[in-house]
């Protein structure tokens, strides 16, 4: 569903992602775990196209999407749910899911976004802004899933959310993998978080994959070395 194959992205000249090969099955949730700076944001952007990518190729259902802008990658199926949110906090809660929906040419929200995510329902009309860190989290996946994406990028979606809401978040994300039949790739510092949702784990170490394992082979203690600080 989604082939990285030999990826190499650089700010200037500083390289930050050294040649990643990486592939991701339909319907599969990929977790890549790595410390802060080890390149899982720029992975996440140069996906999106936000990022450009000096050499390599990214391809999703066999069509290539590395000359494509971000708006033409969404289009193809390509959603993101970016590091800290990026929530439109001053439009209301069923505003922001709209956004969404400008790419599928959907006018209205569609009730099994709401299915996923009540809360939403209830907060239609409030600002983003107001909501708590976990409930724009929620949003944030559920705006991106009005665009009827085939691959979901999530970057680091526990970040600054309480441990009750991280389950929660664990449970919805598997259960939108198997009703909607996507692919999942999550970036991720929470060992647990990865473990619980993850079909395949990969470390990433100065820009460069160094595991790549399925969840029932993974060596907690052996990741958690490359997560400590």
């Amino acid at each position: 569903m989604l082939a990285i194959s030999d990826l190499h992205v650089a700010y200037g000249q500083s390289e930050v992602l050294h040649g990643l090969n990486v592939s991701v099955a339909p319907n599969e949730i990929v977790a890549i775990m790595g410390r802060n700076g080890m390149g899982k944001t720029t992975l996440m952007k140069s996906l999106m196209g936000i990022v450009p990518t000096k050499s390599g190729s990214v391809s999703m259902a066999g069509a290539e999407l590395s000359a494509l802008p971000s708006y033409e990658r969404v289009a193809k199926g390509l959603a993101y749910v970016p590091q800290g949110r990026m929530i439109f906090s001053t439009m209301t809660v069923k505003e922001n899911i709209e956004t969404g929906l400008v790419v599928s040419g959907g006018s209205e929200v569609p009730e099994d976004i709401y299915e996923l995510f009540p809360v939403l329902l209830e907060m239609k009309g409030r600002r983003g802004g107001n909501l708590s860190g976990g409930q724009q989290q929620q949003l944030a996946i559920a705006r991106a899933l009005a665009t009827k994406p085939k691959v979901l990028l999530l970057d680091e979606p526990t970040e600054g959310i309480q441990p009750s809401i991280i389950k929660d978040m664990a449970r919805t994300l598997k259960r939108i993998r198997d009703e909607r039949g996507l692919s999942i790739v999550v970036s991720e510092q929470v060992l647990s978080f990865a473990l619980d949702i993850a079909d395949r784990v990969l470390v990433i170490e100065n820009g460069e994959i160094v595991r790549d394992e399925p969840r029932d082979s993974v060596d907690a203690a052996q990741v958690s070395k490359f997560l400590s600080v």
